[in-house]
């Protein structure tokens, strides 16, 4: 059955697979950095190679394209796609990438608010209902699928403790419209693996980057 995960699928198994090896290995060290990354230690792998997929295929561009893999799925020939499959690339285009607050769960719609936006949202019989706290700041990505929100599989939770110095980011991001929220969102992703990585350092300093790490 065709959906939007299994066209982001098929894109990324292209983009993703052995002819752009070097590609995904120059995007990991972008993305993690020096972050130990072993799939059979570290209980956040699922959570940060969905992360990790979901900046590649929608935000980094790829070296010799000067796109995303999405914006360049048609370029290549390898790929044809289905009338049908092209309707969820449209929709997979159209994706909300943003900081969100968790609000409520009720019955299995999830509400939350997009803070770059101010504006309140419901995503109805999400399939994902686990991980969130309430009054918490988390980036994902949301598309919309037959007139309904779905969550995409990326998700950065923000410790409750940061909160108050993300929505001081966040207001300056409203006010100035020059300013680049996907910057913003990837500089508050390494945070958040440093945070990870200083257990001994307060959430608080590494966010307002006044430790002495490199962020």
């Amino acid at each position: 059955m065709i959906s939007h995960e299994t066209v982001m699928e098929k894109i990324l198994n292209h983009f993703a697979g052995p002819s752009f090896s070097e590609e995904i290995q120059l995007a990991k060290k972008e993305f993690f950095d020096h972050m130990a990354l072993d799939q059979d230690l570290s209980e956040n792998f699922e959570l940060r190679m969905n992360q990790f997929y979901d900046w590649y295929f929608f935000t980094r561009k790829l070296s010799n394209f000067g796109q995303t893999p999405l914006n360049s799925c048609f370029l290549v020939r390898e790929l044809r796609f289905t009338e049908d499959e092209i309707k969820y690339i449209d929709v997979l285009k159209k994706n909300t990438h943003s900081l969100f607050e968790f609000i409520k769960i009720k019955d299995k719609d999830v509400y939350i608010k997009d803070l770059l936006k101010n504006q309140k949202l419901v995503v109805k019989s999400s399939k994902i209902l686990f991980g969130f706290n309430e009054d918490e700041v988390f980036e994902t990505r949301l598309i919309e699928v037959d007139g309904q929100l779905v969550f995409m599989k990326g998700f950065c939770f923000h410790p409750f403790s940061v909160k108050k110095i993300i929505l001081e980011e966040v207001k300056k991001h409203r006010k100035n419209s020059d300013l680049d929220p996907e910057i913003l969102m990837f500089r508050l992703m390494k945070m958040r693996y440093k945070f990870e990585q200083y257990k001994h350092v307060s959430p608080e300093k590494i966010y307002q980057n006044e430790s002495k790490l490199t962020i």
